[in-house]
């Protein structure tokens, strides 16, 4: 499966740089001068395994920030090159009507919660919860909660935060561009806290001796 990503993603590199997207190989912090859009590219082309170039070549053709992880998603799930995705999206296809189209189902953004959230993941979870698992296939998902959902899925098992703590910044009004940046200082604080606390703990252990 891995060869066949990296097939596909030299591909769409190929096929767009061919076309004349010259600017592709460009630095992305140089493309990117917003730290906190910066910070959301690194952490989507880390977490789907994508290079730089790529996530610039994208973002070139003028897909949203916050539908960025649904296009490497439906890649990778479909097992096709991320610029066809794009090529259908821009085209006027819905994320749904593409997801439909490799023979994929509303299952797959399903991500599992132990409370029932409110705007705007009620909507989207209450399909799944009037369906039974066996009908799911029969849910029609609308553009902002396929893109609710799979911005959920990448964020909260990129940095291990529980689906629950990412649904609440989500509800309180924020986007996923401020909730990576947000959840990514924390993970920052709270790393370099343990290691200075870990440095004591030596620190006082060779004093004893």
């Amino acid at each position: 499966m891995k060869l066949k990503w990296f097939t596909a993603i030299t591909a769409t590199l190929l096929i767009l740089s061919v076309s004349g997207t010259g600017k592709a190989d460009v630095d992305l912090g140089l493309s990117i001068r917003d730290g906190e859009v910066r910070s959301f590219y690194l952490a989507v082309g880390d977490y789907y395994n994508v290079p730089d170039r790529t996530l610039v070549v994208v973002r070139e053709r003028n897909i949203p920030d916050n539908e960025v992880p649904v296009v490497f998603f439906l890649a990778q799930q479909a097992r096709v090159s991320p610029d066809v995705i794009i090529n259908l999206r821009l085209g006027g296809s819905s994320w749904m009507d593409i997801t439909l189209r490799y023979g994929l189902g509303p299952q797959i953004f399903y991500v599992p919660l132990t409370v029932d959230p409110g705007p705007p993941y009620g909507k989207a979870y209450g399909y799944y919860k009037k369906h039974p698992r066996s009908k799911w296939g029969e849910i029609r998902l609308g553009d902002s909660d396929v893109v609710n959902l799979v911005n959920l899925k990448f964020i909260s098992s990129h940095y291990g935060y529980s689906p629950e703590q990412v649904v609440k910044m989500r509800s309180d009004g924020k986007n996923f561009v401020s909730i990576n940046s947000e959840i990514k200082k924390n993970k920052g604080a709270s790393q370099n806290k343990a290691e200075k606390q870990n440095s004591k703990g030596k620190s006082k252990g060779k004093g004893k001796s």
